[in-house]
């Protein structure tokens, strides 16, 4: 299933994508696409659903981040071989963990704003993987029952504030729409192998970073597992997972940031598309 939110921003509604192609309110059957809606049993009352008896949303509606109430945004650094090799960083020996505001969450087509005194803002397109169940010392080899489902993100980053102002990532990570998310959520059931999906990134129609998530060094399985040693994972938790190469700062000979008036262009296979104006806050 391909499940999403639309409507005006903090009064989202709960919808899906039929095999047709057309936007379905859920409204009338959930809350919302978070908490216990996103466990498995939660998931299979919407999947017995007729998708053709569900009303149809209007074309042009405005959509938000798949998933609502996010309690936690988790983001893995350095998690694709090849970025950390451009950025002229080791691999990693464990995944590197870094907080990101949810405040920072919006939908797949709102705008970046560019925050003031920023000259760095650079993209990331990521594999984000949404939890479904409470996790708590969870075995790698479970750990995937433990998904909802998965979908794009853009870790948009302002470098500058990331690494040159004290050193920590959370800050250079966090501005206001820094986190859009979507634009559906594709349950775990119609993604065959969570390492084996492409994903691009452009701007301006220039594409800077085409890669598959073939390359991360930590896996979704291990990642989740890993997390859940540290901290307990609740349904709704949005972990983003690493970015491949192409982004701005590992740019030669020099770097390549974000500027007002160009537009990103985001997809990782099968999870779709983002579309973002940039402007400056």
């Amino acid at each position: 299933m391909k499940l999403l939110r639309y409507g005006e921003r903090g009064h989202e509604k709960p919808g899906l994508l039929d095999s047709t192609g057309t936007l379905r309110d859920l409204s009338g059957h959930v809350e919302d696409i978070a908490g216990d809606v996103l466990s498995d049993e939660g998931l299979a009352r919407i999947r017995a659903l007729d998708p053709a008896a569900l009303p149809a949303v209007p074309d042009g509606v405005r959509m938000g981040a798949c998933v609502g109430r996010v309690g936690k945004f988790i983001c893995i650094g350095l998690n694709y071989a090849d970025h950390a090799a451009e950025t002229g960083a080791p691999i990693p020996a464990e995944p590197i963990i870094f907080m990101k505001a949810t405040s920072a969450i919006t939908g797949p087509n709102d705008g970046i704003l560019i925050p003031r005194n920023s000259v760095k803002t650079d993209w990331e397109v990521e594999l984000g993987v949404v939890i479904g169940r409470e996790a708590r010392y969870v075995e790698e080899s479970e750990a995937l029952r433990f998904v909802a489902g998965y979908c794009v993100v853009n870790d948009l980053s302002e470098r500058a504030f990331q690494t040159e102002r004290g050193g920590q990532w959370t800050k250079g990570k966090s501005a206001d729409t820094f986190g859009p998310i979507g634009p559906w959520l594709v349950t775990r059931d119609e993604v065959a192998d969570p390492q084996d999906l492409s994903m691009w990134l452009e701007v301006d129609g220039h594409r800077y970073q085409d890669g598959s998530t073939r390359t991360m060094i930590f896996g979704v399985a291990h990642v989740v597992s890993y997390l859940s040693q540290f901290m307990s994972l609740q349904p709704g938790d949005v972990i983003t997972t690493g970015t491949p190469p192409g982004v701005g700062m590992g740019i030669k000979p020099e770097p390549v940031y974000l500027k007002p008036g160009q537009v990103v262009r985001l997809g990782v296979e099968g999870l779709g598309e983002q579309r973002q104006d940039v402007t400056a806050a």
